[in-house]
Parts: structure tokens; sequence; C-alpha cells
């Protein structure tokens, strides 16, 4: 489970100045050493895993610091500024509510919340037609399990609670979250298995045999660990896998939405990466022509503030009488003012629609990256303005963490702004900018990271021994 942290020690790096970055100093910028080790010093170890930039500022798709370096950011903060930083809406929304001033109320009713509420399930398909506001996406993913456990058990008793997910998902970093994760490494801590949460082969695993991303891989690998049908309460699914961005097939996901009905189990998607707009679709699970019963959204809803939700078929949400299932922070007035600006945006700008667009040209970027080095990029995955790159060793489908951690690196070196690498150990680099992105600035990125493949991989060809090539 051992992390790669980046180095403090300033690296001169070579300057740049395209028309949407710039490089000035050494990296990381030797006036912000003592701040970074101030946080390493107060914060734990888990916090210092992603490149060290102090950031000062951002709007856009531009993230400044305060030394003149200005980043292209293809991070969207972890996949939140969907509507872009710093939009002037959502922060007016923000001053306007909290200058009302009210802060926080509970759950005594506030307008920004009911007008939030009513929004959302607006927006939402039939019949996810009630909300349940809550705060991040573990708890909207806690949940909605919880709900979907609530109902099996009241159709079929205390045997239906079984909740099955898929391998290599991630759907949070609390309890209920980790052991409906599909990542071994994540939830080693929790130390054993737990028989109501079951994972199964994702089928859209890009690594398995075509005959094992069938409906009917589904349903064997649930009967080889001794799961039957009328026993499961849900399955949870991230729209696409977040640390992949792979999509299951559609035929899968129609058949997956068969079986659920039949058997009176609630289909859950989880969205909190994947929705408002990214996939180029509102909500990503469009993809695949079907409804779920919950899906779970955050992380894009306010392109800002902390805020997440459930929504649902009412007879599922309305389980709990009142008092029963709350949350200190739902609605949050502050949060809510800024999730109904960005929801405004999204909608106002047809910023789906853009997403689709701009991701046809960022994909055909990356392909040709790919094919340039097609025995050391696997795969690229995903959909509108979400990628990921698949890096593995050469000739092989076995990952390769180290070349993907120096693409990052070095693409940050250039002004090109990305997390860390996601996904099977760590070795796929993820691409997901805010949803304004221009096409200049698609172009603009693509030429940063074929840059940085290009080096990087240079690099590590004269680094292999004369007698290993």
């Amino acid at each position: 489970m051992a992390g790669r942290s980046f180095s403090l020690t300033p690296k001169k790096v070579p300057q740049v100045n395209s028309k949407f970055r710039t490089i000035k100093t050494a990296l990381p910028v030797p006036e912000s050493i003592s701040l970074l080790e101030t946080l390493r010093a107060h914060e734990p170890a888990s916090m210092g895993g992603q490149p060290p930039i102090v950031w000062e500022s951002a709007t856009g798709c531009e993230v400044k610091d305060r030394w003149g370096n200005r980043w292209l950011d293809w991070s969207s903060g972890v996949l939140v500024t969907n509507a872009g930083h710093g939009r002037k809406e959502i922060a007016d929304a923000i001053v306007k509510q909290a200058t009302s001033p009210l802060l926080h109320n509970y759950l005594f009713p506030n307008e920004a919340r009911a007008a939030l509420a009513k929004r959302l399930t607006e927006l939402a398909p039939a019949p996810l037609k009630k909300c349940f506001l809550l705060t991040t996406g573990s708890e909207a993913t806690e949940c909605a399990m919880k709900l979907a456990k609530t109902w099996g058990i009241k159709q079929g008793g205390n045997k239906k609670d079984v909740i099955v997910s898929f391998e290599h998902g991630f759907h949070g970093r609390t309890l209920g979250a980790q052991l409906a994760g599909g990542i071994p490494a994540l939830k080693s801590w929790i130390t054993h298995e737990h028989p109501d949460y079951v994972q199964v082969p994702f089928p859209g695993d890009w690594r398995l045999k075509p005959e094992q991303r069938t409906f009917a891989a589904f349903e064997q690998a649930l009967k080889a660990k001794g799961v039957e049908a009328k026993n499961v309460a849900g399955v949870i699914v991230e729209s696409y896998q977040g640390g992949s961005a792979s999509f299951m097939p559609v035929d899968v996901a129609k058949q997956l939405r068969e079986w659920c009905t039949k058997n009176g189990a609630a289909l859950i998607f989880d969205e909190v990466q994947a929705g408002f707009g990214r996939c180029g679709t509102f909500f990503a699970f469009e993809h695949y022509g079907v409804v779920p019963d919950l899906t779970c959204c955050g992380k894009g809803i306010s392109s800002s503030l902390p805020i997440s939700c459930v929504l649902g078929r009412p007879e599922i949400m309305d389980l709990y009488p009142p008092g029963s299932m709350t949350s200190t922070h739902s609605g949050n007035p502050i949060c809510a003012a800024a999730a109904l600006a960005n929801l405004e945006i999204l909608v106002k700008e047809k910023l789906s629609e853009q997403a689709a667009a701009r991701g046809e040209e960022l994909f055909a970027g990356l392909e040709a990256i790919r094919k340039q080095y097609a025995e050391r990029v696997a795969r690229v995955e995903g959909k509108g303005l979400v990628a990921g790159m698949h890096c593995v060793k050469p000739g092989t489908t076995e990952p390769d963490p180290d070349l993907a951690f120096r693409v990052v690196e070095r693409a940050v070196e250039k002004g090109l702004l990305m997390f860390t690498p996601v996904g099977f150990m760590g070795a796929t680099v993820k691409i997901c900018p805010p949803l304004v992105i221009s096409k200049e600035q698609v172009a603009d990125g693509i030429a940063a990271l074929g840059e940085a493949f290009a080096e990087v991989v240079a690099e590590i060809v004269k680094e292999v021994p004369a007698s290993a090539k």
C-alpha cells in the first residue's frame, strides 16, 4: 500500500511560456518549501501524495502560484470544478448567501436547500424523484448501500442483504465504502472480508478475456462466490471506474438493469466522479440507456464547496421515518447556493455538449500519443472529458506505475497540472480538465503531454542496461 511522494528538493526545469502555461522558477518553488514542510510536519503522510504546487488562485482552466508560474489544469481539483475554477456566478451566490446572513441551520428548512433538492430531481430522469443532500461522496455511497440493504430486507428478510460491487472499484474511504470497494490494498486495515459485501470482475476491464466481459460471467462469478440472486439487496457500480476511466459494455449494463429488477435488487450507479456533464451527458449512466434505482452524486455538483446527494426512487428514499436518516450539514445553505449556481451554468452553457465536443479532440490527441508509444501505453479509456492512459511495461499488460508517475511529474514541470496516477497499481494517467476547456487549450495540453511522454520514455530507455535491451 506504499505510495510515492514528490521530492521537496527544488529542481531546475526548463522555462515554459506558452499561451496557457508559464514556468519561471525551479520546482518546487524554493520560496514554497517552508510551507510544504509545515504541511508535512502537521498533516498525516497520506496528504503528501500530490505534486508540490502551492495554489494561490485558479480561474477557468488555469491555476497560478504566487511566484509567476501558471498551469493548464487537467485535474479539475480531482473532478470537482466542472464549470471551471473560480466562477464569478458561484462566488457571487456564496457571498450573497453568507452575507444574508445564514451559514448553517441543520435540518431546519431553508430556501436554498429546497430549491436545490427540487432542481436536482427536475434534472434527474424518472423515477429518481427524491433527493437527500449530504456532504461527501463517501457519505452518499454509504447512504445508498444502507437504503439498498434496508429495501432488500423489507422485501426478502434478513438474508436479502448482500451488496455486490466490482473489482478495482472505488466508492470512498469510509468503512462501508471500502467494504464495497474493489481495491484490496486500500482495505487491508479491515483485515477480513465481510460476507454481505461481494466483489466480482468488472466487465469493462480491458485486461479480461472477451468471455469474461459478459453478463454471463457476472452470473458465474456470483455463483462461484456462493451468492444466490434472491439474496442480493443491491448492486453498486461506478458509471465509469474512477481509477481507469473504463465503462462497462452497454449490453451488460442493460442486462444488469433487467436482472436487478427481476430479483428485487436496487441498482446503484455511483456518479460521484462521473456526473454533471463530464462524460458528454448530464449523467454518465445515460450512455447505457438505463436508469438506476439510486444514484450517488458529488464533486462536480457544486464546482466548489463540499456537497453531495443521493437521488432515488421515492419508495426506497422514504424507507426511514422523520429524524432517523439525517446529516448534520445536509443542504448547508452556502453549499446549496453554490450548487444551484453551478447547475445553472452547466445547463445554460450546455457544458455536457461542450464536454462531448472537446472530448473528441482530446481523445484524438491521446490516441496519437498512445500509438506513438504503443508498447508502453496499452489503452486510452473514457468518454467526454475524462480519460485514463494505461501505462504498461513494454510488450506486456503489466502495469508500469513508474512511467505513469514520471510522466505526470514531467507534465507538471511543463505547466500541465494533473494529479498523481491512479488505478491498478497506480499506473493510469488520469485526465479530467474543467468542462469549459477550449479547443486551443486541449491542443496545448496534448502538446505538453506528448513532450512529457517523449522525454520520460527516452530517459527510461537510456536507464536500461545494454544487456537487458
